[in-house]
């Protein structure tokens, strides 16, 4: 007999049925066509300064996300007001940018995506990875 999940299990699951995920080489792929693709690093700033940063993603604190991608807001960067617009939301394994996706498809930006495992799938996958933190913090 399996043991029966969590609810928090169950609710990402239920979640994530709600959004596309890409897998970290199928998002750089995407992110290369320079055509609205965009990561989004939503990890806290001690995880990127222990563990690197994708060079050129833009970071936007899990606490901000909304008001940061959603057109519609003042606080909008704008990034997330160019045609085509595609954020990829990334966190530190996959789990958090899984719900962070779905608010953002929830809030009308339906083009959001979840990066499958995070920043440790990236950088297992030998993908562009610099170490510390990058400057293009958006607050």
């Amino acid at each position: 007999m399996s043991p029966q999940k969590s609810k928090v299990e169950a609710y990402l699951e239920a979640k994530r049925a709600q959004i596309d995920r890409l897998g970290p080489e199928a998002a750089y792929e995407v992110i290369a066509k320079k055509d609205g693709a965009i990561l989004i690093d939503t990890r806290p700033a001690a995880y990127r300064e222990s563990e690197g940063s994708v060079p050129g993603a833009v970071i936007v604190e899990r606490n901000v996300l909304e008001w940061r991608l959603d057109p519609s807001s003042p606080d909008c960067i704008e990034e997330a007001r160019i045609q085509g617009f595609k954020p990829i939301v990334m966190c530190n394994e996959g789990y958090a940018s899984s719900l962070a996706a779905q608010v953002l498809v929830e809030l009308g930006v339906n083009t959001a995506v979840d990066l499958e495992g995070g920043f440790r799938a990236w950088k297992a996958r030998g993908l562009p990875v610099s170490q510390g933190q990058e400057d293009s913090v958006k607050q």
